[in-house]
């Protein structure tokens, strides 16, 4: 009988591993040192000069970034299985929109912010708080030789504008839904801001950008 009930017992801890929430932080700005980027992430400038800080409110801290006809991100390399963490989420603020942003032209391909998660197949899906194209948008957006980028807007306008939103998104059904295959192995992800294209300003907020099993 005791034999027993020690087996049961093994068999309910087994259990409760198996349907333990997974995550991974991937930007955790309470452990950022004054002067330095947050652990493992890198700037990556494609035109103009960068403005990074670090800020806090009640919430926590945050990342803030600014955009005078400049374009940049934050990035990160990592290895995430979307089928055992399928799901994205982030908080983002924003209180500056580029003026006439609109990702569906090259001439007007600028936002205030872009969430982009780069797979093993170059492939990326990039998640946007667009200033023009409406809410649910989803279509192609690529423009790099050899490399697919697929569009979804998260936000659009000023509407939620000035107030923190968080977002969750399903990595593994928004790829097959772009690409038609399922998803391969996460590689990177980065964050970016840029308003070159309208020649205006730009400015986000970025908290918690987590990596999980579920919503």
């Amino acid at each position: 009988m005791r034999r027993f009930l020690f087996l049961c017992a093994g068999l309910v801890c087994a259990s409760l591993a198996l349907t333990a929430q997974l995550s991974l932080i991937v930007l955790d700005t309470r452990s950022w040192g004054s002067g330095s980027l947050p652990q493992g992430w890198q700037v990556k400038v494609n035109r103009g000069t960068p403005e990074i800080s670090e800020d806090s409110d009640s919430a926590g801290t945050f990342l803030h970034l600014k955009s005078h006809r400049s374009s940049y991100a934050l990035e990160r390399g990592l290895e995430v299985d979307p089928r055992q963490m399928p799901y994205l989420t982030w908080r983002w603020k924003v209180t500056k929109l580029p003026d006439g942003g609109d990702f569906r032209r090259a001439s007007t391909d600028d936002q205030a912010a872009q969430v982009l998660v780069a797979f093993a197949d170059r492939r990326v899906l990039t998640y946007i708080w667009d200033s023009d194209a409406p809410q649910g948008t989803m279509q192609s957006a690529s423009s790099i030789p050899l490399v697919r980028i697929y569009a979804i807007v998260c936000r659009s306008g000023w509407a939620e504008a000035n107030r923190w939103v968080a977002e969750s998104h399903n990595l593994a059904a928004d790829f097959e839904r772009a690409f038609g295959r399922p998803a391969p192995q996460v590689k990177g992800i980065r964050l970016q801001i840029n308003s070159q294209h309208t020649g205006t300003s730009a400015e986000s907020y970025f908290a918690d950008v987590v990596f999980r099993s579920t919503p």
